[in-house]
């Protein structure tokens, strides 16, 4: 009986010990740590065709255009990191009729 409690108690704090992890890396994690990567990239080099080997045709590429936007707001600590979904919640009010 003695050895049956044991394995009970040992699973039992074993399953809230693996259960922990998530609630504690929501109070743990912020997003400004995971963007110092980011920040500090930079651009690579243009690729170099060698010698005896045709370039490739770049006249028809995309265009990356300049981004002329005004800067996002700063994020509070609270907030979610960009790369995480939204939370989805359905708009409350009347519900449209089904269409016939």
């Amino acid at each position: 009986m003695l050895k049956g409690l044991l394995k009970v108690v040992a699973l039992a704090v074993v399953g809230l010990a693996l259960s922990g992890c998530h609630t504690w890396r929501k109070m743990t994690h912020t997003c400004t740590a995971d963007t110092d990567g980011y920040l500090q990239a930079a651009s690579t080099p243009p690729l170099r065709v060698p010698l005896g080997i045709d370039p490739p045709d770049t006249k028809s590429s995309l265009q990356i255009p300049a981004l002329n936007e005004p800067p996002l707001p700063p994020r509070g600590p609270r907030d979610p990191c960009l790369d995480e979904p939204p939370k989805f919640t359905e708009p409350k009010g009347p519900r449209p009729a089904p269409a016939v």
